[in-house]
């Protein structure tokens, strides 16, 4: 063994925590990124949790993953395989080991494979590394008793110690990257401000680990680093996406001047948007939990009458329950936002993972002609963009607005660098203007844009009512006359239709592309990712990934039609497809569709999209 390693330089690298439920590797995971996002690198990352609400200990269905994409310049997938393995036991190794590459590093603590925890994890024989047929740099290290011994005189109980060996796998995993450790101490004593005596048992296993790879150098040839290239000045944090969501949300609320409200019920994906604002008070936040999904749109449409800017949080599921309330959010014409962190479906279905099954959901799913705004964020950073225009444009146009992130953008996180609020575009919301004292009524418009005049409640000469019922368009009064039916609808979608969105990019070979790829919201990264494997293989593609759902971009039937061939690549079974072909005559592109729950993975979309592109 040498005495000192080698150290290679990486342009990138994909780490995957994996072990059971509680065995932190989320924690370990969101360490490691926020380390690396520090120091500069980009990441992405994808915790892939069970849908178990809690597994049996060691079996295969309670595995659960953290895996993350670091990059020296611009990365947007977590990465289809990963460079590093984590697997805290038996039934990690047998349901991750597919995600490793050939040449993989593995960690594994020997302690959790005996013979009890391979017989849980359904192997064969007593030797889990030969069965698999593991050819690669397997670091395998008795962990649990290193950790015992390590806190052996801490005070803490053998069930406290346990959960202290996911920082020994990180510990190990930063020195194996030659990480600082410096900044991940900073972060277990903040998360663990009023309980110092586990930060300090942490931290010291975290040391512990790194030491354990620094003095026996861990079976490797080398050790890593990866050295940032392309970062622009500013201040940078690892955020995830209901984090982001919730600060774009906050930061619509201060441009504006109002307080924002959010009434929601609590549902897995979306729970953490609920519980990041509820932490706000101090900045004019008001979080109202609700006893069912009605009730969180209810209140937050009485907030919006109130003049504040209002939220509901929800996934699918949710949404179905909030239909009703949403609808009476479009015959009031008060503005709203209503975030749907999709997820699987249908019914219960997949409660922690991924889907785009909701697209038509959030278009059409509700009764009578309801037209709604929609925009989709397009990854864990994009979420604050998302949130702050879905917030804008039903601050505007009097409308509630659906946003659509999924629980791969919402859980995922990137590097966020912190923005600036003097670069975003003022709110202007449509208020009644003096003149209107005293002849005001709800419905009167702007002949431009359709979109009615907001009188807030208490304002001397402005009182109005609204409600369910159909409204006369001059009076405001209930009316079941057809004509003014009709004509309200008409009001409605026209102002809806009329809102400005801006033009769909196209990215790649714009101009003389021979497939143009075609996707929306959270699936943006491995699009990108697959144009441009197939663009360095000397393949002409494009881009078009699309944000602004309805109204559609006024280029998205130029575009469509300018390339001999287009694909819709969508986590579902081809309903961005059927929208676009039913809003752009003859429009007929090839489709790929998975709806497994899980992101996509590039090598499959490169594989599909070059048969296509050589057809």
């Amino acid at each position: 063994m040498a005495d000192r390693l080698e150290v290679k330089e990486l342009d990138q690298v994909v780490v995957r925590f994996s072990g059971d439920s509680g065995d932190g590797m989320q924690l370990a995971g969101n360490i490691f990124s926020t380390v690396s996002a520090t120091v500069g690198n980009d990441i992405c990352t994808f915790p892939d949790y069970p849908a178990d609400i809690r597994a049996p200990q060691g079996s295969l269905t309670g595995v659960s993953g953290f895996q993350v994409h670091i990059g020296a310049g611009r990365v947007y997938t977590p990465g289809d395989k990963c460079d590093v393995l984590v697997a805290m036991n038996a039934a990690a190794l047998k349901t991750q080991y597919r995600y490793a590459k050939s040449t993989a590093c593995i960690i594994i603590d020997t302690d959790c494979f005996q013979a009890k925890d391979l017989q849980k994890a359904a192997f064969t024989t007593d030797n889990p590394i030969e069965e698999l047929g593991i050819k690669n740099d397997v670091i395998a290290a008795p962990i649990t008793q290193m950790v015992k011994a390590c806190l052996a005189d801490s005070g803490m109980d053998n069930k406290g110690i346990l959960k202290c060996r996911n920082m020994f796998a990180l510990g190990l995993v930063c020195w194996l990257f030659n990480r600082d450790l410096e900044i991940a101490f900073n972060m277990l004593r903040e998360k663990f401000a009023k309980k110092p005596a586990v930060a300090e048992a942490n931290i010291k296993v975290i040391q512990a680990g790194y030491d354990y790879g620094a003095n026996t150098h861990a079976s490797v040839a080398h050790t890593y680093k990866v050295e940032s290239k392309t970062k622009k000045p500013g201040k940078y944090m690892d955020i995830m996406g209901n984090k982001a969501t919730a600060y774009g949300f906050i930061a619509a609320a201060e441009k504006v001047g109002k307080r924002l409200f959010l009434g929601s019920y609590p549902i897995t994906p979306a729970t953490d948007v609920l519980h990041e604002l509820s932490k706000h008070k101090s900045l004019g936040v008001t979080t109202v939990q609700c006893e069912d999904e009605i009730a969180g749109c209810a209140s937050s449409i009485g907030a919006s009458f109130a003049g504040a800017l209002a939220v509901t949080s929800t996934s699918g599921p949710g949404v179905c329950l909030k239909s009703e309330a949403m609808n009476l959010a479009v015959i009031t014409e008060l503005p709203l936002v209503v975030l749907n962190v999709q997820r699987g479906g249908p019914s219960t279905g997949l409660p922690t993972k991924s889907e785009q099954t909701d697209l038509l959901q959030a278009l059409f799913g509700r009764n009578g002609e309801s037209p709604m705004p929609v925009i989709a964020a397009t990854s864990p950073t994009n979420c604050f963009d998302a949130a702050y225009y879905a917030s804008k444009m039903a601050l505007e146009h009097m409308t509630p607005v659906v946003l659509l992130t999924d629980a791969f953008v919402a859980n995922g996180s990137g590097a966020f660098k912190l923005p600036d609020l003097n670069d975003y575009p003022d709110i202007c919301p449509p208020y009644v203007t003096p003149e209107m004292a005293g002849s005001y009524t709800p419905y009167m418009r702007n002949p431009d844009t359709q979109v009615r005049y907001w009188a807030i409640p208490g304002q001397e000469g402005y009182m109005h009512i609204l409600g369910g019922l159909e409204k006369d368009g001059r009076t405001g009064a209930i009316s079941t006359d057809p004509e003014n039916h009709d004509k309200m609808c008409r009001l409605r979608a026209e102002k809806v239709a009329k809102i400005p969105v801006p033009d769909v990019e196209v990215q790649g070979c714009v101009d003389d592309a021979e497939l143009l790829i075609v996707g929306f919201g959270g699936t943006y990264g491995h699009l990108h990712s697959a144009m441009d494997e197939m663009a360095a293989a000397g393949k002409k593609v494009a881009l078009a990934h699309f944000s602004y759902l309805n109204p559609l971009p006024a280029n998205t039937a130029e575009v469509l039609k300018r390339y001999k061939k287009v694909v819709v690549a969508e986590q579902n079974l081809g309903q961005f497809a059927a929208y676009l072909r039913m809003k752009v005559d003859g429009f007929v592109p090839y489709q790929f569709n998975q709806v497994k729950g899980q992101p996509f993975v590039v090598s499959e979309l490169v594989a599909a999209f070059t048969e296509i592109y050589n057809k």
